[in-house]
């Protein structure tokens, strides 16, 4: 099996990276694993996708500082390979991450729905990710599982809506990741709104969100693999990101803690939910981040973590992400690739 995996950028990739684990697990089990950046992909004359691709130079690895240390050093092999020939192209890279680079965000999907053309594999489908741009795709999902919620560039709406929160509310921007730019206005803070909202409004529309006090507890971090709760020898692909000090932030990346997650009838509630719409719009990996009995944030774009759940449930999800694709071709194999990118991309 031949796999490409887009990422942002090879350099900043890091061994604990989710993808670094895909990528890692492929090799080992005698699969091709090619990585790809926005910058490397091209439309050639003869109408294929090409990209130039790098790949670490062992068939095996031990673990992922290795893998890496292979990939971006002297010794890895690097090709112009024609992506059309791929089983599968995984786009990896976080759209969020390059803001200051429209023509990076798009090109994963635009080129992504080309290679579908051919057979390819894209996940997540590119169609499906192109709705997801932002934050307002999670609006998408139905109300029953999502928190109150005003998305505007209004200074008066967003004070009227945290006045009928009873003055406390999360307030964010639209587009971003990884907790950046994430305030809680409370009565201490009010008075600093003014300022909270020119901030976030210089790069767009504010999100404004009711405060749940489950959130005081952090939140979990679920992994839905083809429209299903992602579980593997019994376990699930999940753990709960803890919020340090006053900080509101649970991510990792913003000073949060890891530990184990159980997972009750409320979470499993929560993913039957949002099961159709995940599978309607091709969403193979997804991370869904849930406080109490409500959905936070839905994760479609390089979701991470699965490190972190194999560190508490000692199984090695990636395995079972692998596995998956391997159905997967098989499928298309089986039927000649008569099914869409979209059906095979939860099937």
């Amino acid at each position: 099996m031949k796999i490409g995996f887009l990422v942002n950028d090879i350099e900043t990739e890091q061994p604990g990276y989710s993808t670094t684990r895909m990528a890692m697990a492929a090799i080992n089990r005698g699969h091709e694993a090619w990585i790809i950046t926005p910058g490397d992909l091209a439309y050639d004359p003869d109408e294929m996708i090409k990209a130039r691709a790098r790949h670490a130079p062992k068939d095996k690895y031990k673990g992922g500082t290795a893998y890496l240390a292979g990939l971006q050093g002297k010794s890895a092999r690097t090709r112009r390979i024609t992506v059309d020939d791929l089983d599968v192209l995984m786009l990896r890279n976080d759209p969020s991450q390059d803001y200051e680079h429209p023509w990076r965000q798009y090109a994963g999907i635009d080129f992504g729905r080309i290679a579908m053309r051919n057979g390819v594999i894209v996940l997540n489908d590119p169609n499906g990710l192109a709705k997801a741009m932002n934050k307002m795709y999670f609006q998408l999902f139905p109300e029953e599982v999502r928190p109150r919620t005003l998305i505007t560039r209004d200074r008066d709406e967003i004070k009227q809506f945290v006045k009928e929160e009873g003055g406390r509310a999360v307030i964010k921007p639209l587009q971003g990741s990884g907790g950046k730019g994430v305030f809680l206005v409370d009565h201490a803070t009010t008075k600093n709104l003014n300022q909270m909202v020119d901030a976030l409004t210089r790069d767009g529309y504010v999100i404004v969100q009711e405060y749940l006090e489950a959130a005081e507890d952090g939140d979990t971090r679920l992994f839905m693999m083809n429209g299903q709760p992602l579980r593997h020898k019994g376990k699930y692909a999940a753990f709960r990101r803890v919020r340090q000090g006053d900080d509101i932030r649970s991510n990792v990346h913003a000073g949060g803690s890891i530990a184990p997650a159980v997972i009750s009838d409320a979470e499993l509630r929560i993913a039957e939910i949002v099961r159709p719409k995940l599978v309607a719009d091709g969403m193979f990996l997804v991370g869904l981040d849930i406080v109490g009995d409500k959905l936070m944030e839905v994760n479609v774009f390089s979701p991470g973590g699965l490190g972190s759940a194999q560190k508490f449930e000692k199984v090695n999800f990636s395995h079972a992400v692998i596995d998956s694709l391997e159905r997967k071709v098989d499928y298309m194999s089986f039927y000649r690739r008569r099914f869409s990118n979209t059906q095979m991309a939860t099937l």
